[in-house]
């Protein structure tokens, strides 16, 4: 990983943590460039990746500043006591899990730079279809390294990946940056999902992080509107 996105991931884990409260400015620029020992060029691009993520926000004559819920655009950050899978979600009821695909490719030039891999890099190339009592949920599309994430097996992809990754291989899940449209169903989601007529999907595209920083888990997930409800708390 290079050194901007070293300093980045080092701010965006504070911001995760609580260190940096929403609203707070962040240091300026020469005094980060002293503390961690970097040129003006690097913070400056640390400081883009932050903006770019949704995290920050630059104000000219002033400085960049945490954004606060106000400011928040459709890009949600998800603190880890909020972070759960779809098992841990639907706890009590009855999960099933349709492999559709469990693959293992080379990431698009899209993937790699959501993941900050490379294109010769290898993914894991997942698709499920998820039920509860209620019937079918959601199909998730879902890309992780390997080199992040060894050992998944499809037993694993068939229950759930999140808690091999925390409870197998040790690894804390942090946080995730998500972005939410509606969108209609394609041909495979029409059927896993047994839609009949016209029934618009919400769609979650999201990037999820380790607690270092290391982004594993690429995702789209696409779930029947009449099945789902998103709930948030906004604090002023």
């Amino acid at each position: 990983m290079v050194k901007y996105q070293q300093i980045a991931n080092d701010i965006r884990n504070k911001i995760t943590s609580g260190e940096y409260v929403p609203g707070v400015q962040l240091a300026l620029e020469k005094e980060m460039c002293e503390y961690y020992g970097v040129s003006r060029i690097t913070i400056k691009r640390a400081v883009d990746e932050l903006v770019n993520l949704g995290l920050v926000v630059k104000r000219r004559g002033s400085g960049t500043f945490v954004k606060t819920v106000e400011n928040q655009d459709v890009k949600e950050l998800s603190m880890a006591k909020q972070f759960t899978g779809f098992t841990e979600t639907n706890r009590g009821q009855k999960v099933q899990t349709e492999v559709i695909r469990f693959d293992i490719v080379h990431p698009s030039q899209e993937v790699a730079s959501k993941l900050q891999i490379t294109e010769d890099d290898f993914v894991y190339d997942i698709i499920r279809a998820r039920s509860n009592d209620e019937g079918p949920i959601v199909v998730e599309y879902t890309k992780m390294p390997i080199q992040l994430i060894p050992g998944l097996k499809k037993e694993h992809v068939e229950t759930s990946i999140y808690a091999y990754i925390q409870d197998k291989l040790q690894l804390k899940i942090q946080s995730a940056h998500r972005t939410l449209r509606a969108v209609m169903p394609t041909e495979l989601e029409v059927k896993h999902l047994h839609i009949e007529g016209l029934l618009p999907l919400l769609e979650i595209e999201q990037v999820a992080f380790f607690d270092d920083g290391r982004p594993f888990e690429y995702s789209i997930s696409r779930h029947r509107a009449d099945r789902i409800a998103f709930k948030t708390v906004s604090i002023r």
